[in-house]
């Protein structure tokens, strides 16, 4: 089957187009092309596999899975590259269009970088972002203190080291955590499992180690559940600027740079839980091939 090796800032997925052929064995077929394809010694190599098909309730639908061949429902740089692949295969003539994860529908706006009918950079309506801890979620129960149904800047100790934690989903679960300087491999391989695992997170969690440069800079590694430290997280990225401003560390309603390993995007939110937070970044094709399913 023809695949499209493709990255968001170092975010690397496997593409399946899967509009007009299906992808074989069904959704257990899926699951285990992911963990197998996903395999940066034995496989193609990536932080999992993107399948795009045809949409019901948007104009395309992005089906996701993680390296360890768990389903996701979101992905910020995925689905940017989703909008590549799309406008540069010619599937879609407009330069705003729609796709659906897991019932949630993103809109995706071509911003820049037309390259011979190619483009470079998108920009993604995120959606809202969800605060309430039983919609994360977070398991406030098991909390030392008494918390309201936000968790904003709340003490979580791991590993015998007590870090505040903010709480965020943008239709996946995200705790981030605000340090002194940037972050380093102890710190993100380390303490990012522990924190994926912890009981207060059901469903697990992504964890964002964030140190803020100024109030227009923050610098951001990432512990991705079900994937380990990726280049860049989008999805991670919207969560640490909703974040850094519940909190008080960046402008609302400005483009706030993030710098990740991969690269930067760029994050916008108005401070209103009733807004949307917008990404824009970039998506690049690496290379496309086929391969024996």
């Amino acid at each position: 089957m023809k695949f499209t090796k493709m990255h968001g800032c170092g975010n690397d997925y496997i593409y399946f187009d899967c509009t007009e052929e299906e992808f074989p064995g069904g959704p257990e077929g899926e699951r285990r092309a992911a963990i197998k394809l996903s395999d940066r010694h034995f496989g193609i190599g990536g932080d999992g596999i993107i399948l795009i098909k045809k949409g019901k309730t948007a104009d395309f639908e992005m089906v996701m899975y993680n390296a360890d061949g768990s389903r996701s429902q979101m992905c910020g740089n995925g689905i940017r590259c989703v909008g590549k692949y799309l406008y540069d295969a010619g599937k879609t003539l407009g330069k705003e269009f729609t796709v659906e994860s897991m019932g949630a529908v993103k809109k995706l706006t071509v911003v820049e970088g037309e390259r011979k009918d190619k483009i470079t950079k998108l920009s993604v309506d995120m959606g809202k972002p969800i605060l309430e801890a039983e919609k994360i979620p977070v398991d406030i129960s098991q909390a030392a203190v008494d918390v309201a149904k936000n968790v904003i800047n709340h003490p979580l100790t791991i590993d015998g080291t007590e870090y505040k934690i903010t709480c965020v989903s943008m239709g996946n679960p995200h705790a981030v955590v605000f340090i002194d300087k940037k972050a380093d491999d102890s710190l993100v391989l380390e303490k990012g499992p522990l924190f994926e695992n912890n009981s207060f997170f059901p469903e697990r969690t992504n964890t964002e180690f964030a140190y803020v440069e100024d109030r227009q800079t923050i610098w951001m590694r990432v512990w991705e559940r079900g994937t380990g430290e990726t280049l860049a997280c989008g999805t991670g990225t919207c969560a640490t600027v909703v974040a850094a401003i519940l909190n008080g560390h960046v402008d609302a309603g400005k483009k706030i740079t993030v710098h990740l390993l991969g690269g930067d995007l760029e994050i916008e939110w108005s401070g209103k839980q009733e807004d949307s937070v917008f990404m824009t970044g970039p998506a690049e094709t690496v290379f496309t091939g086929d391969v024996e399913l």
